[in-house]
């Protein structure tokens, strides 16, 4: 079985949470979730369990970071093309998202980013599959 990673957030308001990453074309995986809890399915091995802040106090003794005051986490996804990098940052601008860092353009990689509603950062990574190889040889 390939390994998995479940990336824990706090959200203010799951069902605005929910309906945000819904119109982003994101599903959810309605057995690991409740009225508590959300799990987006990012992809077959990643996951992000969306949880109200009550809950995911639940899981810390620590406070929970003001992700509109500072950054604790960067989530980074890669995307198939550039078009498709333009496509989620625009959609998720459109659907309730906010802006996050200026877009970054080498070429070779591209990527922009926003700030879903509870201000998480997201950015989303394109880069040349040929860059890659040449790297890795």
């Amino acid at each position: 079985m390939p390994q998995m990673i479940f990336v824990n957030l706090p959200v203010k308001d799951l069902e605005t949470t929910k309906s945000f990453f819904g119109k982003l074309g994101f599903s959810f995986n309605p057995q690991f979730s409740d009225e508590n809890t959300a799990c987006l399915v990012i992809s077959d091995t990643i996951f992000a369990m969306l949880l109200t802040e009550p809950r995911f106090k639940e899981f810390t003794k620590k406070e929970i970071a003001d992700a509109s005051k500072s950054t604790e986490v960067i989530l980074a996804l890669s995307a198939e093309s550039r078009e498709k990098v333009d496509e989620l940052v625009d959609t998720a601008l459109a659907s309730g998202g906010s802006p996050a860092n200026e877009p970054i353009d080498y070429g070779f990689m591209y990527g922009r980013s926003f700030q879903d509603p509870d201000h998480h950062i997201w950015e989303v990574m394109w880069m040349d599959p040929s860059a890659v190889e040449g790297r890795q040889g």
